[in-house]
């Protein structure tokens, strides 16, 4: 049996998990993709195939932010949740791109839960 390494891994996980996950125009899909450093989370909307708006660790706004990877993660939730909310969208469908829901990932995800996003 050959080894699996973890991009392709990862990658079946993500191919997977994508059949129940699909967003649409008044519950789009929160995905996020996190690298070894940064962290990105976008609203995209599957019906229209287009991405809503999204939100990334170095976007100008997260330039000057100071601490932990998870610190940063959690701010980036709550401002993907506070441009949604400008934008009147309440309800979003989690995607978490087949990393596992732990760390940075369940930091966005409460980042953006505390800021009043539902899912």
């Amino acid at each position: 049996m050959s080894k699996i390494d973890k991009a392709s891994r990862r990658q079946k996980i993500k191919d997977r998990s994508r059949f129940s996950v699909a967003g649409t125009q008044e519950k789009p899909r929160l995905c996020v993709y996190r690298s070894l450093s940064q962290i990105y989370a976008q609203l995209i909307d599957d019906s229209g195939k287009k991405t809503i708006m999204a939100v990334s660790s170095m976007s100008k706004e997260n330039k000057e932010l100071k601490g932990s990877k998870t610190e940063v993660c959690h701010r980036v939730g709550k401002q993907i949740a506070e441009k949604a909310l400008a934008n009147g969208i309440t309800n979003v469908v989690f995607d978490r791109n087949g990393f596992r829901y732990h760390g940075r990932i369940k930091a966005l995800a409460d980042g953006a839960r505390e800021a009043g996003l539902i899912f």
